[in-house]
This record gives C-alpha cells, sequence and structure tokens, in this order.
C-alpha cells in the first residue's frame, strides 16, 4: 500500500510514519512544510519526504494523490490560541486546502482517511459522546475559538457527501487530546500558545507557576500517542472494510480527568525525576479567568468523553496506556537543555536520541 500523509511533520504525522515504517512493509510519502520532526524520528527503513508549501503545490499534490491508495490529510491548526489569534489561517488551513485534497481523491478514486477533532462536539450536554447521535454544538459567531471546529465539521459533512454521492471511500477519525513527544515546542510555550501537557511542563521548569484556566476544572480524555496511531493503522489496514464510511472517536475514557487533575499528575511524575524534582517541589497553582489568559473570542467546554465502542467492535482496538505512564513517556523523551535551565541535573535524564531542536516538537502546519 501507498501512504500520503500531508503535515507529515507535525505531532500526528511524525509518530504515524514512524509507526508505519516500524510496523509494515507500506510506502510512505511524506510532505510538510517543516521536517524537523521527520528527521528526528527512528526511521526503520527509508521513506519518501518533500518540505513544501500545501497552498503553492497543487501540481505536485495531484500527482501524488493519483499514485497513492490512502491519502491522510493531516495539514492543520490545533491550537485554541491560534483559533483566536489566526481565525482565517486557520480556516484557510484546515477547510480550504483539505477540501482540495479530498477533491482531488475524488477526481482520482482515492480511499481518504480524514482527521475530524473532538472539537466538532463542541458545546454538547451529551455525558458520552458518540459518533453517530451526539448533537454537534457550537458557540456564538464570536466566539472564534469555535471557528476550527466548525470547518472541521463542515468538512465531516462534505466528506460524506462525496461518499454518498461520488463513491469516495473515507474514514473520518476524531482524536481525543492525543498527548505525547513532539506535541508542542518550548517556543509555543513560552508564547503560551501550548497545549496543556507541554505547557504545564514549562511553567513547573521555567516559571515555578502553573496558570489553570478557570481553575482547571474543564474535564478531558488524554490518549497516549502509540494508541492513536496503532489505532490509525488499524484503519488504514481496513480489514474487511470495516472502517469504509465509518466515524471513529479515537480516545481514551479511561483518561478522563481535569485540567487541574492532569497538572497534578504531571507535578508528581515529576517530583520522582531527580532533574526536576526540586522545580516540582516548589511549584505554584493559580488560577486565571479564561478572557485573561485567551483575551476576547475564547469559549470552552465542561467534558469530553469519547465512546469508542465501534473502534473496539469493528477495528478491535483498544487504549492500553494509561494516564500517568503517558506522561512519564512523555517527560522522558523531552529535552530540558533547551530551557538552558542552568541549575537542572541533567545526569538524571535520557537525552539519548532527543530531537536537536525542539523539545516537544513542531506543530502541525502542512
Amino acid at each position: 500500500m501507498k501512504v500520503l500523509i500531508l503535515g507529515a511533520d507535525g505531532f500526528i504525522g511524525s509518530h504515524l510514519v514512524e509507526k508505519i515504517l516500524e510496523t509494515t512493509d507500506w510506502e510512505v510519502t511524506a510532505f510538510d512544510l517543516n521536517d524537523g520532526n521527520l528527521k528526528g524520528i527512528a526511521a526503520a527503513r527509508p521513506f519518501a519526504a518533500r518540505k513544501g508549501d500545501i497552498f503553492k503545490e497543487d501540481a505536485w499534490l495531484a500527482e501524488q494523490v493519483a499514485a497513492s491508495d490512502a491519502v491522510l490529510p493531516l495539514a492543520g491548526i490545533a491550537k485554541p490560541a491560534y483559533y483566536l489569534s489566526h481565525p482565517l489561517w486557520t480556516f484557510e488551513l484546515d477547510f480550504e486546502q483539505n477540501l482540495k485534497v479530498v477533491r482531488l481523491c475524488v477526481e482520482h478514486g482515492k480511499r481518504v482517511i480524514f482527521p475530524s477533532t473532538s472539537e466538532v462536539y463542541g458545546l454538547s450536554t451529551d455525558e458520552v459522546l458518540n459518533e453517530d447521535e451526539s448533537p454537534l454544538i457550537v458557540g456564538a459567531v464570536n466566539r472564534m475559538r469555535w471557528i476550527y471546529s466548525c470547518g472541521k465539521q463542515m468538512m465531516d459533512r462534505i466528506v460524506t457527501a462525496y461518499g454518498q454521492e461520488k463513491g469516495l471511500r473515507y474514514t473520518l477519525f476524531r482524536p481525543f487530546n492525543w498527548v505525547g513527544p513532539r506535541l508542542d515546542t518550548w517556543k509555543d510555550a513560552k508564547e503560551r500558545t501550548a497545549r496543556s501537557v507541554t505547557q504545564i511542563v514549562y511553567d513547573v521548569l521555567e516559571r515555578g507557576e502553573i496558570t489553570l484556566v478557570e481553575g482547571g476544572a474543564q474535564r478531558r480524555s488524554f490518549t497516549w500517542i502509540g494508541d492513536g496511531t496503532d489505532a490509525l493503522t488499524a484503519i488504514l489496514r481496513n480489514e474487511g472494510g470495516r472502517a469504509d464510511g465509518q466515524i471513529f472517536n479515537i480516545g481514551n475514557p479511561g483518561n478522563n480527568v481535569s485540567i487541574r487533575e492532569l497538572a497534578h499528575t504531571i507535578v508528581d511524575v515529576m517530583k520522582e525525576m531527580p532533574a526536576y524534582a526540586p522545580r516540582a517541589e516548589n511549584v505554584r497553582f493559580v488560577s486565571v479567568p479564561a478572557g485573561e489568559y485567551y483575551r476576547n473570542g475564547y469559549d470552552d467546554t465542561k467534558n469530553r468523553v469519547p465512546s469508542i465502542a465501534k473502534m473496539t467492535n469493528l477495528m478491535n482496538w483498544t487504549p492500553k496506556v494509561g494516564l500517568r505512564e503517558a506522561v512519564k513517556r512523555t517527560l522522558e523523551s523531552l529535552n530540558p537543555k533547551d530551557l538552558n535551565l542552568k541549575d537542572l541535573n541533567l545526569k538524571g535524564l535520557n537525552l539519548k536520541g532527543l530531537h536537536p531542536k525542539d523539545a516537544l516538537g513542531t506543530p502541525a502546519r502542512g
């Protein structure tokens, strides 16, 4: 099988490339604006990689889609801070460019595995979110946070419509807060645009103070990236065609915790690591209003718990890694040298094979 992965240098993309090369004999073509993560992965065998701008590479993209068996358009913005500061860019990349790729899949009769998001459920009041039944509810237009959710939801509907009218072979998947190495960079955290795990680790090490938006009461279901890529390879393998025309939640309901609980878990694990223990022992927790942290336009959902019954029943997949272990693995992978913290005991860490520049990788951009 020939797999084309767009946005391959991002968090999900780089881990998926690594997983495919380790566990299958499939051919991989990787495309992204950046290549730092791809250069840093432990590639089990060669793969084709191209640096380029998805906005400008139409001829190459058409050629590669035509030559592939399956396409994963992973290029996108996936950070609330960016939705608010760059809403048009979020729409142009996440919606317009991915629509272009989906139309190429229709034109050339190729299968597409499209990344939806848990954000599409928005303000749904369902206690457990079901792919085929839960309502997709978002906030007011002036709450710009929802531009990402709306764009992804519209892509879900368009892909499904192409399946019904044009025979497009597709699978939609909705990641629920996947975490692990290469999630964000220290630069993102310094600018306060990183996602929760990276931001909390940075706050402990650099600021000595963890900022919890609205006290950190929001609950999420955190999923180890390796469990996520196991699910994606099962979808790609598609035994018996069971993934065709399906929407799958990919998350770990067993790891459903509040952001405050996540912060305490991270601090507790850091206390067990000699290099981090002094900082973790003395960290403070500070609550700030969402409007102060994100500025105007932010809105939030209180809880997200995925139903994973479809993934379990149809694809024989269940998540295996608990939250504490996921945090431990992530902490063991990062490179504190990039923070220039002179008093860290770096002898207590395993720094072998780490990315030379970014502690946790680069965000998916395309």
